[in-house]
């Protein structure tokens, strides 16, 4: 049963089968034992990027692709739904109709992308993205009358989706049962179904040739294989989760808005954790998205609390300031890098052996 719902890709680990076990268990009872409003915005940012990650990976671990146009199709999702929630309403109606549209635009650019741009050298079709995810961003922020420009926009959502709607009276395990938490079981159900569909993607015949092309797409080619099209029709996937994953974000945030679904930054952070977890490694998106997103949220407070602690110690209590938190996230990477060169999954995958 479990190997087929992973699709025959079994962590072949017990420590990495441990921690995935460990994350999918935390992210599930996370609104019943997190405080606060934070703790449970990391947990659904997390669901979030795990989708967005494995989806990124499925480009450039397994078909060796380089793109900078995935945060446009992020971008895409979100702001289909929230524009179409914002003009139409807070009806599922509205959700449906702008996560149809955005699912339908995001596919034609992915495929417009593909097959004009794959036929040229890796760098070139890296830059061609970069332009097209460069574009999007600006458009986004000068159409300010339909998109709300850098102030972005905010809308409300479905009634069973909204903070204020009691699905039951009484609490349930001291947590309220509203619109809050079954937006984020909504999260959480959809980045497991997504999860599970691109691991069956990349398991199977399309994925073992992708596979194929990354090592050598000349041999690939001259196997009978038409690469363009393959390349192609990975784009096209990867730009579909993508932009469901966006849609989830705009769900839970009830706000759009350039910096926090187009911005170059997001993109950068999908890189950091595709290479921390593993590239080509499907469940690399699991670990190095709980890893990242936990320390971009945590590392500073935590950093905090140690430099008071260490305040007779004046050179440690520097050193772990606040406000040198970035400085210690890229020790942290380099260090990730350093002593697991194949991503976390890859070395745990190793050690297994």
């Amino acid at each position: 049963m479990l190997r087929t719902l992973l699709s025959g890709d079994l962590p072949r680990s017990r420590v990495l089968g441990a921690i995935l076990f460990a994350i999918l268990l935390a992210l599930a009872v996370a609104p019943f034992v997190a405080s606060g409003a934070r703790a449970l915005n990391t947990a659904a940012t997390i669901c979030v990027f795990i989708v967005l990650v494995a989806s990124y990976d499925l480009l450039l671990g397994y078909t060796g692709i380089v793109s900078f146009a995935h945060t446009m199709f992020y971008g895409i999702g979100a702001y289909g739904v929230g524009l179409a929630l914002a003009s139409m309403g807070p009806s599922w109606w509205a959700v449906f109709t702008g996560l149809a549209t955005a699912l339908l635009m995001a596919l034609v650019l992915a495929l417009a992308i593909g097959l004009v741009s794959l036929r040229v050298r890796a760098l070139f079709f890296a830059m061609i993205t970069l332009a097209v995810a460069s574009v999007f961003n600006v458009l986004a922020s000068q159409l300010s009358e339909f998109t709300g420009g850098e102030d972005g926009k905010n809308f409300k959502v479905p009634e069973l989706l909204a903070p204020g709607y009691r699905l039951l009276e009484d609490d349930v395990f001291g947590r309220a049962v509203d619109g809050r938490l079954l937006t984020y079981y909504l999260l959480y159900f959809s980045a497991i179904g997504l999860f599970l569909l691109l691991l069956r993607v990349v398991n199977s015949h399309f994925g073992r040739v992708l596979q194929a092309i990354r090592e050598n797409d000349f041999r690939a080619e001259s196997l009978g294989y038409r690469t363009v099209v393959y390349r192609t029709i990975a784009n096209c996937v990867a730009a579909l989760a993508a932009t469901y994953a966006g849609a989830l974000m705009a769900l839970w945030l009830r706000y759009v808005g350039p910096k926090t679904v187009l911005s170059f930054e997001i993109m950068t952070d999908i890189l950091l954790i595709v290479v921390i977890g593993g590239m080509g490694r499907m469940y690399g998106a699991v670990i190095g998205a709980a890893v990242f997103i936990l320390a971009q949220n945590y590392l500073q407070a935590g950093m905090g609390r140690a430099s008071e602690a260490l305040a007779s110690i004046p050179l440690l209590s520097k050193a772990l300031h606040p406000d040198r938190w970035m400085l210690w996230m890229g020790i942290l990477f380099i260090a990730c890098v350093y002593y697991f060169p194949s991503g976390i999954v890859g070395k745990l995958r190793g050690a297994g052996k």
